[in-house]
């Protein structure tokens, strides 16, 4: 393969991994907007919680996989209680209202993860090594990470999960119709309560997988809560109430932030893959403001 043909592979199938990354992040965003129309700001901090209790817990020499179980256990209660304590008496209320109480609890969730593990950065690993796949290099000279590959096939497999959650089971059926329309949900007797909690439950699981898999590539810290900011441009073009608008959108930035930092950041400096994501969002805002798969709305007045 030539050099230069390569070399753009590489970069673009980087990009594209990353991308995957940016998507585990932003499918916790969609499933609580989905479901309940709650803008959950503070999903980037449970993705930090949930990297912390779990690397904390293997620090102190706890079995890999029972550490695993048992921070599952916390982030889905944690996800329970959240809409249980903070959310579900604010039923109702505007929501600007839902938004700040999201954003509060960022600062909570911050807080009692300092409270109970402290604020050292940790070093997380899974044992999937972060170096070239060998059989790339020595074929067609393309270095992709093995463990970049790794979290592209586990996010695949979660939204496979996913989908068929709620495309064939009572739940899924269940929570489509309760995002169609909440009136029409109660009508027919179904729990939106139990709806919610159980979507809060999944969004902490989802935030697990994402925890574990940014904890390796950036560390447990707390910047890792700067995460979720990289998904809002990956939900301004899939739209916010779409799963497969999360994967694609996460490519889509993954890949054009990669390349960007690559070929345009040279002539201007350099640095611009931090900021490049948020000016293909706005270019792609004045195209289709509600994004890939979200729906045009007429609001009369």
């Amino acid at each position: 393969m030539d050099a230069q043909v390569g070399f753009f592979v590489e970069v673009l199938v980087g990009g594209l991994l990353a991308g995957v990354m940016y998507s585990l992040v932003a499918l916790g965003f969609v499933l609580i907007y989905k479901a309940s129309g709650v803008f959950n700001f503070a999903q980037g901090t449970m993705v930090f919680f949930a990297a912390l209790t779990y690397v904390s817990l293997a620090e102190r020499g706890w079995n890999l996989w029972l550490a695993l179980l048992v921070t599952l256990v916390v982030m889905v209660a944690l996800g329970v209680a959240i809409e249980r304590v903070v959310l579900r008496p604010l039923v109702n209320q505007p929501q600007i209202t839902l938004f700040m109480a999201t954003i509060g609890l960022t600062f909570v969730l911050e807080g009692l993860s300092q409270l109970i593990w402290g604020s050292q950065p940790h070093g997380l690993e899974l044992g999937i090594a972060d170096v070239p796949m060998e059989w790339l290099s020595q074929k067609w000279n393309i270095n992709v990470s093995q463990f970049d590959l790794f979290a592209a096939l586990v996010a695949g497999a979660l939204v496979a999960a996913l989908a068929v959650l709620f495309q064939k089971t009572r739940v899924g059926r269940a929570l489509r119709a309760v995002a169609d329309d909440h009136q029409a949900a109660l009508a027919v007797g179904i729990p939106l309560q139990h709806i919610w909690a159980i979507v809060w439950a999944v969004a902490g699981f989802v935030a697990l997988v994402a925890g574990l898999m940014w904890g390796v590539r950036n560390g447990v810290q707390f910047a890792l809560t700067f995460v979720a900011l990289k998904a809002l441009p990956v939900l301004l073009i899939g739209g916010f109430e779409s799963i497969p608008g999360a994967i694609l959108g996460g490519l889509i930035i993954g890949a054009t932030e990669k390349l960007a930092e690559v070929y345009v950041g040279p002539m201007v400096g350099g640095g611009i893959e931090s900021w490049f994501a948020y000016v293909v969002a706005l270019l792609f805002l004045l195209v289709r403001p509600e994004g890939l798969f979200g729906e045009k709305r007429i609001d009369r007045v």
